[in-house]
């Protein structure tokens, strides 16, 4: 093992369960887990928690670290990973641990190395501005992993980096050491490289033992599943558009007082939820919605924070507010699905997971969570016996019409695209779906006359 920034090379200790664990940011929950420790969760995810188990002291034991699967995943990602802790907790023993893992493919960038001292703070220092210049290089470049080493007890400060990540279209992975010693104190005195005190150390604590729940959990697909989506999609598009029988019924996509306007599919569709393409379980609020605390300390969301997954995409739909894709949830997804969001009155009753879905593009002045609204109106209608009109078959699949400018592509081969389970953190403004740079756009521009 390598020596951490914070400290001296200490033997690990054995591990405490989560439940005994100290303190600790409730969003480094990916806690390595065992079939001894957690033999109350299912089968096929103790399953997953064994593959590498033995390689690693248990306090390294992450499944971006061991699960081959999930490095798969990151390793065709971009991952801007925050690592979180007290000053001498192993931020930097765990930071060299992912580099020696993904090598070339990752970067770090140490608060510790550019000397920013940790601290309790009434602003962020000017020292940070050269992290942040790495840190946009990096992200210029595309890095699949960057790291960046630092206490990160400020609100302040990571909003400049979740700020950063959406700009870039990173997905956030937080982590924190697993080491024993983590929140105490007494030890970490003698093991901080800044000579910090006890209650210097004190100080920084209650903001790293506090939950840290993002604006909402959900899965987050790598780049190469992304684009391999929004190419989908925009063929959808494309197809659609040239239908005759699509050209008949544009009347609902057009101003009433113009209908002759000429109907662009990609400017109608000008906006897209920020970062990653993903599929949203939970909306959280920071920890302000109703059962997100409760959804957040579920054994099985710790366990999969920072998971691959593989979705499976069995249909790209299309309305007036919205267009997205049709996510077919596995057993073991649903695990992680809540209980409560797949109804739109309280009465209805629609099978677990019906709302899952991916949001490719919003119409002006529409929400994303839409999407998922949309989708559910098609589910009641299938459940009523209403299947749509069986339209024609086209390049991908069954195309169906629901009426209302309602369309549905049902796809003759299902897409599977690789995610990682995780959150996101910022401030979830909407952004234009059409762009000429390279990190771009969900759709490019189609011209229906």
């Amino acid at each position: 093992m390598k020596i951490a920034a914070g400290g001296p090379r200490t033997e690990p200790r054995p591990l405490r369960s989560a439940a005994a664990a100290p303190g600790g940011a409730a969003l480094a929950m990916n806690r390595g887990f065992t079939r001894k420790s957690h033999t109350f969760l299912p089968k096929i995810f103790r399953k997953m928690s064994t593959q590498s188990s033995k390689e690693r002291p248990e306090n390294l034991q992450f499944s971006f670290l061991d699960d081959d699967a999930t490095i798969s995943t990151v390793k065709e990602s971009k991952t801007l990973f925050i690592i979180r802790g007290l000053p001498g907790s192993g931020k930097s023993t765990l930071a060299q641990a992912i580099q020696d893992q993904y090598k070339d493919a990752c970067k770090i960038i140490s608060a510790d190395t550019n000397k920013i001292i940790p601290a309790i703070r009434s602003s962020i220092p000017e020292d940070y501005s050269k992290l942040d210049e790495d840190l946009v290089d990096y992200c210029k470049r595309d890095i699949s992993v960057v790291v960046v080493d630092d206490t990160h007890h400020e609100r302040e400060r990571l909003d400049q980096l979740f700020d950063i990540a959406d700009k870039y279209q990173y997905k956030v992975l937080f982590v924190e050491p697993k080491t024993p010693w983590k929140m105490d104190c007494l030890q970490l005195k003698d093991k901080n490289q800044w000579k910090l005190s006890v209650e210097d150390l004190k100080k920084m604590k209650p903001s790293l033992e506090k939950d840290f729940l993002p604006l909402y959990y959900g899965w987050f697909l790598s780049k190469k599943s992304s684009e391999n989506l929004r190419k989908t999609g925009q063929a959808f598009l494309d197809e659609l558009g040239s239908l005759k029988v699509f050209k008949k019924e544009s009347k609902y996509f057009l101003p009433a007082e113009d209908p002759k306007v000429k109907l662009d599919l990609t400017s109608y569709f000008a906006k897209r939820p920020p970062g990653v393409l993903h599929c949203t379980t939970k909306f959280t609020d920071f920890g302000k919605a109703m059962g997100a605390d409760e959804y957040a300390q579920q054994e099985v969301v710790k366990a999969s924070y920072g998971k691959a997954f593989t979705l499976t995409i069995s249909a790209l739909f299309l309305t007036t507010k919205t267009a997205g894709a049709r996510v077919e949830l596995s057993e073991q997804e649903l695990l992680l699905w809540p209980g409560d969001v797949d109804k739109i009155l309280p009465t209805d009753n629609l099978p677990k997971g019906s709302r899952a879905h991916i949001t490719l593009g919003c119409a002006s002045g529409i929400e994303p969570v839409q999407t998922g609204i949309d989708l559910l109106e098609f589910v009641k209608l299938e459940k009523a016996g209403n299947k749509g009109d069986d339209i024609e078959e086209v390049g991908g699949g069954k195309l169906q019409y629901f009426g209302n400018g309602m369309w549905m592509l049902l796809l003759s081969k299902k897409i599977e695209v690789k995610a990682l389970f995780s959150g996101y953190y910022g401030k979830g403004k909407l952004v234009p779906t059409q762009g000429s740079n390279k990190r771009g756009s969900a759709f490019n521009p189609c011209t229906i006359i």
